[in-house]
């Protein structure tokens, strides 16, 4: 399936994130048309980078008040090719004024616990889809635990305060493809596996296309004890997927799967759904469509893009951690579409336009909604990225939060300026969400080699 076959392409993108995707120099029109003709070039590839900024965090209440800082970013990536790829570096924030008093020349809450030295590895990936074993760590950002029915467009750094290093394991033994992640490989936190047995495989031999027939079982488990004590929670699912229909440029395939939580009674869930996935020379595109039951508080894609804080405070008008928080019965329908579209087939980590959207519709009122889109103009020297979260839309209690990040590239594109801004909110000791905004604007130079 597509699914296990894309994976490569995460672990590429996520090496260099801007909003989650790459900035890339741009590239003459007339090079790239040449270079979508020409074999994909071997050897070893390196970039540097460092960021400079002014960057302001401004909490709206609470001890420290407003801080302001100037943000130094270098960056590391080497790029060995499909098996390997590491991406390090991080920003240091240097204050210029605010905090409160005590507060340290360096933001202390960027490096207060050994979690937030994970953020040094951006990005760390050993083995590809084609390798029997594949290792990757770094920063999560929409991450799906392949059927994606518990991990859905889940991101470990949403809280602003918490900055881990994830992980994932892939591998493949005969009909058995395995999958294990962890949101935080310095503390005890997100951890969950899937085993997806190819029946195909197991009863008929190896096939032609694999993973058109699968059974898949996952479980996923909170520790909650790390980037805030938390309660804990625990998750499984059953999945079925069979693909209906194979052509050289795309498949469609059915789903259908059954959750819980083991030791909740009558917490339990069911799912139906297709997707289509395509590809061209210049367009990749992922689409789904599910029709959910929920009952007894579970519900499909609980770890998801506003998990990290939900956590701590649920949206909705209880106010409480989502793990005990009252989640009505009812249906939902869950959309989702991931659009990656290059205009002349430049090929690499950057496109003219990437977009990813996920949004459900609930029976009894509530619609939650999840986005991002980075666009390239002007011959690549522009890139305009943005992504917003609404959560809880419809009811008391709806979350919000929403960035943007504008580069500008000049000089041969080798230098760039840079905006950002947008919404935060603050995990409190209290466990409730203390509202926030920040907003940069700097210079960038990187070389690649």
């Amino acid at each position: 399936m597509r699914w296990m076959r894309s994976r490569a392409a995460v672990l590429v993108l996520l090496l260099a994130p801007l909003l989650g995707w790459a900035s890339e120099p741009p590239v003459p029109e007339e090079e790239a048309d040449s270079a979508s003709t020409a074999p994909p070039a071997r050897g070893w590839h390196t970039l540097t980078r460092v960021e400079a900024t002014t960057f302001a965090l401004l909490p709206r209440a609470g001890a420290g008040g407003d801080a302001g800082f100037i943000q130094v970013e270098p960056t590391l990536i080497i790029d060995g090719g499909p098996e390997f790829g590491v991406n390090v570096g991080a920003p240091v924030r240097f204050r210029l004024w605010g905090g409160g008093e005590g507060a340290g020349f360096v933001r202390r809450e960027d490096w207060d616990s050994l979690s937030d030295w994970g953020q040094l590895v951006r990005g760390l990936k050993f083995g590809s889809d084609d390798a029997p074993l594949g290792v990757w760590f770094g920063a999560l950002e929409g991450h799906r635990l392949l059927s994606g029915h518990l991990v859905r467009r889940y991101s470990n750094r949403t809280n602003p305060d918490y900055h881990p290093a994830g992980g994932f394991f892939t591998g493949t033994v005969g009909p058995l493809y395995a999958e294990a992640f962890a949101s935080d490989v310095l503390g005890a936190r997100l951890m969950g596996a899937e085993l997806s047995l190819d029946m195909e495989h197991l009863f008929f031999g190896k096939p032609e296309e694999h993973g058109r027939y699968t059974l898949g079982l996952s479980a996923v488990h909170d520790w909650g004890r790390a980037g805030g004590h938390a309660p804990t929670v625990t998750l499984a699912h059953v999945d079925a997927t069979a693909v209906v229909v194979v052509r050289p440029d795309y498949e469609v395939h059915l789903v259908g799967g059954w959750g819980g939580r083991p030791g909740a009674s009558g917490a339990w869930g069911a799912v139906v759904g297709a997707g289509v996935d395509a590809g061209t020379e210049r367009l990749d595109l992922r689409l789904r469509l599910e029709a959910r039951r929920q009952h007894g508080g579970f519900r499909q894609g609980f770890f998801g893009a506003d998990y990290e804080l939900a956590r701590f405070q649920a949206a909705g008008p209880d106010g409480g951690p989502i793990a005990g928080a009252a989640f009505p019965d009812g249906y939902s329908a869950f959309g989702e579409a991931e659009v990656g579209w290059d205009a002349v087939h430049y090929g690499g980590l950057s496109r003219h336009l990437r977009l990813s959207l996920g949004a459900e519709a609930f029976s009894w009122g509530r619609f939650d909604v999840d986005g991002r889109v980075a666009v390239q103009l002007f011959a690549r020297s522009l890139e305009v990225a943005l992504k917003g979260l609404g959560v809880g839309m419809g009811q008391p209690g709806a979350r919000y939060l929403g960035a943007a990040e504008v580069r500008w590239r000049f000089l041969g594109g080798r230098l760039y300026a840079m905006g950002t801004g947008g919404t935060l909110l603050f995990p409190s000791a209290e466990g409730t969400l203390r509202p926030g905004a920040f907003a940069s604007v700097g210079l960038g130079v990187d070389h690649a080699r």
